[in-house]
């Protein structure tokens, strides 16, 4: 029974070790990262344009 648990402890441990070396991260092209880049910009001239619109209206 010793010797079961030890091997089941030292496979468990294997698996932890070779599941942190290979990472299911999602890796992005260079296509897809500049698609976001300008998507993020897109989004905050938009913001910048409304807190602009909100000066206004509160200027006048």
């Amino acid at each position: 029974m010793k010797k079961s648990f030890l091997f089941l402890a030292y496979a468990l441990l294997f698996t932890i070790s070779i599941s942190s070396f290979t990472s299911c991260r999602d890796e992005k092209s260079t296509s897809e990262k500049v698609e976001e880049t300008i998507d993020d910009a897109g989004d905050n001239i938009e913001e910048g344009v409304e807190e602009i619109e909100d000066e206004i209206d509160d200027a006048s």
